[in-house]
């Protein structure tokens, strides 16, 4: 298999969940986690609709969302042109030209990785200087097929009804606007873990990612964390997966280690 997708994979994995015989709750969203105040009791999850449920294991998988640049077009063209994920969409505009939003390291990394396979990259950064670490930048601005735009901002992703065509940005210095004509837009300005529900229960980094060791446990006995939601680096699918077949095995082994049995309720 060359390639999948969210939904297919998604599917894939749902169906495999059902022929295990696994309870699935649709349409219920978690409002809090309750640690155990105590040894050997159970953490209870708390639903927004007032109902909760009690696990002697629970792990959070809640995953996390692209920051929007928030401009005219990038709605519209959202998997037309408009993209979050340089690994995954690069290859598509082999030989064209692209633009990257954002000078950190995500949007800098994205920038030399794509200067490998389009004709052109276009950078955009808001502030006065790339935010990204030193080498990174060196990296960059080395690269004779990326153009570099700092003091920045983005004003609208352009198309011509299809796909993207173009970005406009203003300079904020000197207030003139210019536009660039491209193939595509990658956003890179960050990711926003769902994990706001967590926030006095679970820790967080300053990030707001949740704090897993090696093994997937979290500061909670008993609470496992796995995928983009947490500080595991590369947010890729792959790697989601595999973060979740370990935190499953973690709960598993914390399971049967439990010197006194403990039933769900």
């Amino acid at each position: 298999m060359l390639e999948t997708d969210g939904p297919k994979f998604s599917a894939a994995l749902e169906a495999q969940v059902r022929h295990y015989g696994v309870d699935i709750m649709t349409q219920q969203e978690a409002a809090k986690i309750i640690p155990p105040s105590q040894p050997g009791e159970l953490v209870e999850v708390q639903f927004a609709n007032g109902g909760s449920l009690k696990s002697a294991t629970v792990i959070l998988s809640t995953g996390a969302r692209w920051r929007n640049v928030n401009v005219p077009g990038e709605e519209q063209y959202k998997n037309a042109g408009v993209n979050y994920c340089p690994h995954c969409d690069g290859p598509l505009y082999k030989g064209k030209r692209v633009a990257v939003i954002g000078g950190g390291n995500s949007g800098v990394e994205a920038a030399i990785d794509l200067a490998g396979i389009v004709e052109h990259v276009t950078l955009i950064e808001f502030a006065n200087q790339l935010k990204a670490d030193a080498v990174l930048v060196n990296k960059v601005q080395s690269l004779s097929n990326v153009t570099i735009h700092v003091n920045a901002q983005t004003t609208e992703i352009t198309g011509d009804g299809n796909k993207v065509n173009g970005i406009k940005y203003k300079d904020r210095i000197s207030g003139e606007e210019h536009l660039v004509q491209l193939a595509g837009v990658f956003v890179q300005i960050g990711l926003v873990p769902n994990t706001e529900f967590l926030k006095g229960s679970v820790e967080l980094s300053r990030f707001g990612e949740i704090v897993v060791d090696a093994h997937g446990r979290t500061n909670i006995p008993g609470v496992f964390a796995a995928g983009d939601a947490t500080t595991t680096p590369f947010k890729q699918i792959v790697i989601a997966a595999g973060e979740g077949a370990k935190a499953a095995l973690s709960a598993f082994d914390y399971l049967i280690r439990m010197p006194v049995a403990v039933e769900a309720a």
